[in-house]
């Protein structure tokens, strides 16, 4: 790619001799566009095909993930900032790997595809297309999750090597492309006829904001003029980074919405919604469940099951319809499984998660945080990191150990002394009550159960109540949902919300009513969704979490003032006061108005 402009993406910067483009990532040498950090990975490693996500390619498939960093769009509240702003390129975290090492990786790992996601395959285009042109060659498929932008040109080379993409729309204005450095969705609406037309299998992405219903109504009005085959995923915004808590939807609101779409383009899927049956494909001729799904974190399902006489086939088993699925194995839930934070954006949630140790010991340059990634991100740093985080007792240590990693060791000792303080507190207060109330712990819907070993539950039985979470043996990311039945035979007498994927008392009381759920944390109404986002999991903010659970099991005995409490900790750890109105869902932001040092 020659002349003035990059030609890689639709920013369409000028980019004179030596200079680079609004990105960063690329630079003009000999009047040629180059890469600054070619076949660099952060990740290289099997997910399914439903992380990417992808619902109606080849379902249960399994594909190499391959990412990098730096993104050619600057949006606001971007689910992948660690990876796109706060990553370097140059990091020696990220490792060298030619076309065909990874496709050899792909092959070694049982995988039938190599998918670029999390960061845009626009940041490494030349690496990708390469990637994309070796997999082919070796028949292995190719594709990407992208947000679109590639220039006619750019886009007309790659084309020859794609099966799949999921094309990720930030909206229908020209307004909110701005937003994110780019012009218009024109770009974007023209490169998914030409990936349709082109035999690409194309699904997808728009994000939902709160009172942003007609956007996505026109969004499936204008899919269905392009195909009424095409997927719709529908993601529930989660507010992350400065975005206010206020344009996140209600599960049961998105729930509203998706059902009503559903009535003219049967493909529509909610994401970001744990326990929702709209994840779900049904026949659009006769209703039958063709293939159940459950959430696997942020922006990702997981195949559960698909009707037997489905799997590997393209026409409903119960009447006959054809189906616009891509041919696969439908392999079981069983089969393969991600690691706890590999695979997906659950990857990105760690890299928060060491933000939120960083930032309460006074971090405020992003140089010491990619110093304290690459410690993680180094052998087996990921899975230790993810044993550590769960477990109440361990998390003071590991503050101290990445204290000490950053140059901030008396500043971990505070922290980590202040956490042991604080459990301390609540052993005391608990030690004498005469039993443990059962306490179920549910994310995002009430029939949504975490994982027994998650810390969410380790922080129930600290607070004095019997996890009954614990009692569940099942597999998911993270967690599973449960049969009412179930439910109602652990009758819990607590039932608990994730402040991460939340509800409200109201809408949590109206999912038991309507599922069928009978139990004493109903009858009594003692059904707990937290006082403020990140009080549970992710950040050090759950030991004010830890104190609420244990007012909310033993209020004859704990009576922790949770606003003061915060106050104090706002002020001791993050250097400002409390204001629940300035929260969002950032595990590692302590607020809206967070900013790291320039």
């Amino acid at each position: 790619m020659s002349g003035t402009t990059c030609g890689i993406c639709e920013r369409n910067c000028a980019v004179p001799e030596g200079g680079e483009g609004a990105c960063g990532l690329y630079r003009r040498r000999g009047g040629v566009m180059e890469e600054r950090y070619p076949h660099r990975y952060l990740v290289a490693t099997p997910v399914s095909v439903e992380t990417v996500p992808l619902l109606h390619y080849r379902p249960g498939a399994v594909v190499l993930q391959i990412s990098t960093t730096g993104c050619n769009l600057c949006c606001p509240r971007c689910i992948s900032t660690t990876l796109v702003r706060e990553m370097d390129g140059a990091s020696p975290a990220l490792w060298h790997l030619s076309p065909e090492e990874v496709v050899r990786e792909a092959r070694n790992r049982g995988c039938s595809g190599v998918a670029f996601l999390m960061n845009d395959p626009l940041a490494s285009f030349f690496t990708f297309r390469e990637v994309a042109k070796e997999a082919r060659r070796q028949g292995l498929a190719a594709g990407c999750a992208t947000n679109g932008t590639f220039t006619r040109e750019a886009l007309e080379t790659l084309l020859p090597h794609l099966d799949f993409v999921n094309l990720g729309l930030k909206g229908l204005s020209q307004e909110v492309y701005r937003a994110c450095g780019g012009s218009s969705v024109a770009p974007v609406l023209r490169n998914l006829r030409a990936l349709h037309a082109g035999g690409v299998h194309v699904e997808v992405s728009c994000i939902f904001r709160k009172g942003d219903e007609k956007t996505l109504e026109e969004v499936a009005r204008l899919l269905r003029g392009v195909s009424p085959s095409i997927p719709l995923q529908v993601m529930r915004f989660l507010p992350f980074e400065d975005a206010e808590a206020s344009l996140e939807p209600s599960i049961r609101e998105a729930e509203a919405l998706c059902a009503a779409l559903r009535r003219d383009s049967p493909f529509v899927y909610l994401f970001n919604s744990p326990g929702t049956p709209l994840l779900h494909t049904l026949c659009p001729v006769c209703g039958r469940v063709l293939y159940r799904r459950d959430f696997y974190g942020p922006m990702g399902a997981r195949l559960m099951d698909a009707a037997p006489s489905l799997s590997g086939a393209r026409a409903c088993g119960g009447c006959g319809a054809e189906l616009p699925f891509t041919k696969g194995e439908a392999f079981r839930e069983a089969e393969f499984r991600e690691g706890d934070f590999l695979g997906g954006y659950p990857f990105t949630r760690a890299l928060e998660m060491v933000e939120a140790l960083l930032i309460p010991l006074g971090v405020r340059d992003r140089g010491r945080v990619v110093r304290a990634w690459e410690e993680v991100l180094t052998g087996d740093g990921l899975m230790r990191l993810h044993r550590e985080v769960q477990r109440p007792e361990s998390y003071p240590g590991l503050v101290r150990r990445f204290g000490a990693l950053v140059g901030a060791p008396r500043e971990a000792r505070e922290l980590a002394s202040y956490l042991e303080d604080r459990m301390d507190r609540v052993r005391l207060a608990v030690a004498s009550a005469p039993r443990r109330p059962r306490a179920y712990y549910a994310m995002g819907k009430a029939l949504f159960a975490l994982k027994g070993e998650r810390l969410e539950n380790n922080l129930v039985e600290l607070a004095g109540g019997e996890s009954v979470n614990k009692r569940l043996a099942f597999d998911g990311r993270p967690g599973a949902t449960l049969e009412a039945r179930t439910l109602n035979d652990l009758n819990p007498e607590h039932l608990f919300v994730s402040a991460f994927i939340s509800s409200s008392r109201e809408d949590l009381l109206r999912d038991c009513q309507e599922a069928g759920v009978r139990v004493e944390a109903t009858r009594r109404r003692q059904v707990h969704p937290h006082p403020a986002p990140g009080w549970d999991f992710g950040s050090p903010r759950w030991i004010l979490g830890l104190l609420h659970l244990a007012n909310c099991l033993h209020p004859d005995r704990a009576s922790f003032d949770l606003t003061s409490e915060a106050q104090e900790f706002y002020e001791r750890f993050y250097g400002r006061e409390f204001s629940p109105s300035g929260l969002n869902r950032s595990f590692a932001k302590p607020c809206r108005g967070w900013r790291w040092n320039p």
